[in-house]
């Protein structure tokens, strides 16, 4: 980041104390890079929300931190959100010129057959909302983040979703350079996708998702009270601009 024309503070959020990550991490903590985490593990959705209620930037940006995702594509989705005036970038597989290395046939299957749900359920037109980097106008995260309720691995299309249903439509995809680490993955492989707990918990997910969208009108501004009390009770901060 210190080599692009940007300005910039990183947050850490560290997801549960289950090792040293936390102890590690603050060796680099500096007057830009700020680390954070609590004792027990609530999830990537929880984490994000956490971590973003600290920004105070315009742009607000999240990357897994498993050093699959290659940090230097941040640079190239910042260009892509000033080239297309974005609500949303989505770093995408499924971009024609990302570079995908060592990635299995299964995640394959996976991944097409749930852009294929998310396109029906919920018409977010990008090829992959699973990857994990995204940027978000800070209007989009002050907004969206509140009402959001999955903590776990279905909050990229959660907040797709929502942002796309409140009137940022301006979501598009930027290329990315991944090198699969199969042994850290949290969605090992199975003779049957659906018997994965962690994939069949991301369909299940989902169709709350769609249910909370299209049955219980959760997201609309006409329940606010509700969504606004599940947000505190969360315990994620309201330090989210107005």
């Amino acid at each position: 980041m210190s080599q692009t024309r940007y300005r910039f503070e990183i947050i850490v959020v560290v997801d549960g104390f289950a090792d040293k990550t936390f102890d590690e991490a603050k060796r680099v903590e500096k007057r830009n890079i700020r680390v954070i985490g609590y004792r027990i593990n609530k999830g990537k959705g929880y984490a994000i929300r956490y971590g973003a209620s600290l920004c105070s930037g315009d742009i607000v940006i999240f990357i897994d931190a498993g050093m699959d995702i290659n940090a230097n594509g941040i640079s190239m989705v910042l260009e892509h959100m000033e080239w297309y005036r974005a609500d949303i970038i989505v770093g995408s597989k499924r971009h024609p010129v990302s570079k995908i290395h060592e990635y299995p046939l299964f995640r394959r299957i996976y991944s097409f057959g749930y852009h294929l749900i998310v396109k029906a359920l919920f018409g977010v037109r990008v090829g992959d909302t699973q990857t994990g980097l995204k940027v978000y106008r800070r209007e989009v995260v002050d907004r969206v983040f509140p009402r959001l309720v999955v903590k776990r691995f279905a909050f990229d299309i959660e907040s797709l979703a929502v942002a796309n249903h409140l009137g940022f439509r301006r979501i598009f995809e930027a290329p990315v350079e991944i090198n699969w680490d199969f042994e850290n993955t949290s969605f090992k492989k199975s003779a049957f996708l659906f018997l994965n707990p962690d994939i069949r918990g991301v369909f299940i997910d989902t169709l709350a998702i769609f249910y909370r969208l299209h049955f219980l009108k959760y997201y609309e501004d006409s329940n606010k009270r509700n969504w606004m009390k599940v947000h505190k009770l969360s315990g994620v901060k309201s330090g989210m601009r107005k």
